[in-house]
């Protein structure tokens, strides 16, 4: 690829973060908005977790598939058709008559964004090829979710009061449209120098896995044990035939090496942890301001403005403390006030008292702003250059996972604990167990981000390095495909 202008990089830049935005806009714009839809759409608790987990299930199922895609064909393409999807899908939303189709065409939307977040990095990765450079690209591209955090609940606040919570999707129509446009006249076409091949049976995996164990958790209050169970069960053997397939293949989906390093699993962990409690905590704190305080969406958006200012602030902070000091200081500052922060809500009912709320809502979008950027940072730390794109794609694609399971999770103790005729007077009580899975997620963050960013962790990672970048090893690997081929 030709050597861009500076003027030109910053260009591509923009229009990568015009992606990241509408997709990171669309989950906190959604949570304010999800009592008006629950109203109209006639559903339950149930029904709005599946709202939120059709999209992010699909989109850690896809996320990948898309980056080594887009490393194979083209990333301009594949971007360019994540637009399209997405934009689409927004639009279906918005028309949506019913929960059924809302969830269907959430689904159409996430397969658009599955092909936007990982090909953007890819394409800015690609543009920027000054290390340090590339370090600043990267922390224009980090804070852009620090402003759909702070601009989402104020956004979707107004747009649901003002016109109706289906105008929530039609913000993506002239920034999807825009962004095309741009990335078709200005962003150059570029491939991998050799792209990854397809693993259509692991990715096949993946996907059972995650959707059955999201089916079982979030149906488990209404469904019954035997239905419950059976998919579990299935869960189960897609993550044992994960488990027996992928070390068999010479270019596997996942590379379960990866895990040997401890800075590489602590991340996935801690990654899942993150965004589980903060996709539980937008839930339980949505529903509550909204169905218990009674407040309107616009207000119920200025009470999580805190949480949201902070998250803006500290996310660039964190950035330049890894930069600076490593990741452990951003982790155990991320770790601490997450887990105060849940603690207030699950012992204290934090959310009962004015006060107390503000003060929950500070702790979180502080804890919060610090443990993002350093997720990234500790996936790829000692891994050799070669693979650390697919670090930081596993780190992806856990984040969307954890988000999954949040809603899942958190959503499925809030419904089997409260009563619809006494909705008000129950919901606190009901909301407590979430609030404890959402401080032992802080928790396993504090614990894991001291215990993977140390010298011994990176210890693991440097041998990690050494087995993933080891001729003997790929001799080795070889030997064994051509003896599997003989069979």
């Amino acid at each position: 690829m030709p050597e861009l202008s500076h003027r030109h990089r910053m260009l591509v830049l923009a229009i990568c973060c015009m992606s990241l935005l509408i997709v990171s806009l669309d989950v906190t714009v959604l949570n304010v908005a999800l009592p008006s839809m629950q109203r109209e759409l006639h559903t339950d608790v149930a029904g709005m977790q599946w709202a939120i987990d059709a999209y992010t299930l699909v989109l850690a199922s896809l996320l990948m598939l898309a980056g080594s895609t887009a490393d194979r064909i083209g990333r301009r393409k594949v971007f360019m058709a994540g637009l399209v999807l997405f934009t689409i899908g927004s639009v279906l939303c918005s028309l949506a008559p019913n929960l059924d189709a809302l969830i269907v065409f959430r689904m159409v939307q996430a397969v658009g964004g599955s092909m936007l977040n990982p090909v953007a990095m890819s394409i800015i990765t690609n543009t920027f090829t000054d290390p340090r450079e590339r370090a600043r690209a990267i922390g224009v591209w980090g804070a852009v979710v620090g402003i759909s955090m702070a601009a989402g609940p104020l956004v979707g606040g107004l747009l649901v009061e003002t016109v109706g919570w289906r105008s929530i999707f039609w913000i993506n129509l002239p920034i999807g449209l825009a962004a095309l446009l741009l990335t078709l006249r200005f962003v150059p076409e570029s491939r991998a120098p050799k792209a990854r091949r397809p693993d259509p049976v692991g990715q096949l995996l993946v996907i059972v896995l995650l959707g059955s164990l999201t089916y079982a958790i979030i149906e488990a209050p209404t469904s019954g044990a035997l239905w419950t169970t059976g998919f579990g069960v299935v869960a189960l053997a897609a993550l044992l035939g994960l488990l027996w397939y992928e070390p068999r293949r010479d270019e596997p989906l996942i590379d379960l090496r990866f895990f040997r390093s401890a800075p590489f699993s602590g991340a996935t962990v801690i990654a899942v942890s993150a965004f589980a409690a903060l996709s539980g905590f937008l839930f339980l704190s949505t529903l509550y301001l909204q169905n218990v305080r009674g407040l309107d969406a616009l207000h119920a958006g200025l009470w999580m403005l805190p949480m949201a200012a902070l998250c803006f602030v500290c996310a660039p902070i964190s950035g330049r403390l890894v930069g600076s000091r490593g990741p452990r200081p951003s982790l155990l500052i991320a770790g601490v006030a997450m887990t105060v922060s849940g603690v207030l809500f699950a012992a204290f009912e934090g959310e009962t008292s004015n006060v107390t709320l503000v003060i929950g809502y500070v702790f979180f979008g502080l804890g919060f702003g610090f443990v993002n950027a350093p997720i990234t940072n500790t996936a790829v730390s000692g891994m050799p250059r070669s693979q650390a794109g697919v670090a930081a794609a596993v780190a992806s694609t856990s984040r969307q996972i954890g988000g999954t399971l949040g809603v899942a999770v958190i959503g499925a103790a809030l419904a089997s604990g409260i009563h619809a005729s006494a909705y008000r007077d129950t919901f606190v009580a009901a909301a407590r167990p979430g609030w404890w899975v959402i401080t032992a997620c802080g928790l396993a963050v504090l614990v894991l981000g001291a215990l993977t960013s140390g010298r011994w962790a990176r210890a693991t990672a440097e041998r990690t390095a050494r087995l993933l970048e080891s001729p003997e090893i790929r001799e080795t690997v070889d030997v064994r495909a051509e003896d599997r081929s003989a069979v």
